[in-house]
């Protein structure tokens, strides 16, 4: 009952890399490996020729209940927050605030701060009351659609649920999901002024165009 081997487990989705779990948690490689041939010896999980597949669904069970207890004991960081949501076992990505976070690697950060710190996810709207559900065990503030007063947030660590009924298809950087490139940039735009420096960490690094229409418009008005 380690808290990596835990976390290891409940990060885990069918068909998942070594690398791929290593980056969602944000654990060396070389520990994540020792800890799944642990698993796999264990008969929890399973090394495939198609990637890593859950056996013990029941210890899994054991494990989410004992990572939730901890987390709830203590003050999640800033880090466990983008570690958490890959234990709910639902597909996600990252938006809004966080799509220009994950796709500079962190080298940008606008409107929050220890105090209040939103994490902004886009879900299946068919899955937001398991979110809820989810984020509740973890003893976690959760809102949808919109970011609330920092007064109004419990803890200072909450998520902000992006409901879609559609296919999200997310991009996977440093290992997290997150909208593509394309709608990261096109959401960063309407709101110019504010993500100009994301967008300019973006053009270069990803060799984008960014229109300038919008910041011109902008400046004229």
């Amino acid at each position: 009952m380690d808290p990596t081997a835990a976390k290891v487990v409940l990060a885990a989705q069918r068909g998942d890399s070594i690398n791929r779990v290593a980056n969602k948690i944000g654990v060396s490689y070389s520990w994540v490996y020792e800890w799944i041939e642990r698993l796999d010896d264990a008969q929890i999980i399973a090394k495939t020729d198609s990637g890593i597949q859950i056996q013990d669904h029941e210890m899994r069970r054991h494990y989410d209940e004992m990572v939730g207890a901890l987390y709830r004991r203590d003050s999640i960081t800033q880090q466990e927050a983008y570690v958490i949501p890959h234990f709910a076992g639902m597909e996600f990505a990252y938006t809004e605030i966080d799509a220009a976070y994950v796709w500079t690697h962190g080298g940008y950060q606008v409107a929050r701060s220890h105090d209040d710190y939103p994490v902004f996810i886009r879900v299946h709207d068919r899955d937001v009351d398991r979110w809820i559900a989810f984020f509740d065990q973890y003893g976690i503030h959760t809102t949808i659609g919109e970011r609330p007063a920092a007064d109004d947030a419990e803890g200072s660590v909450h998520y902000v649920l992006f409901p879609t009924t559609d296919a999200m298809h997310p991009a996977w950087v440093d290992g997290n999901p997150v909208i593509p490139l394309e709608d990261a940039i096109e959401q960063m735009q309407a709101n110019r002024p504010a993500y100009e420096p994301a967008l300019e960490i973006i053009a270069e690094e990803y060799d984008v165009g960014i229109d300038a229409s919008h910041h011109d418009q902008l400046t004229a008005d």
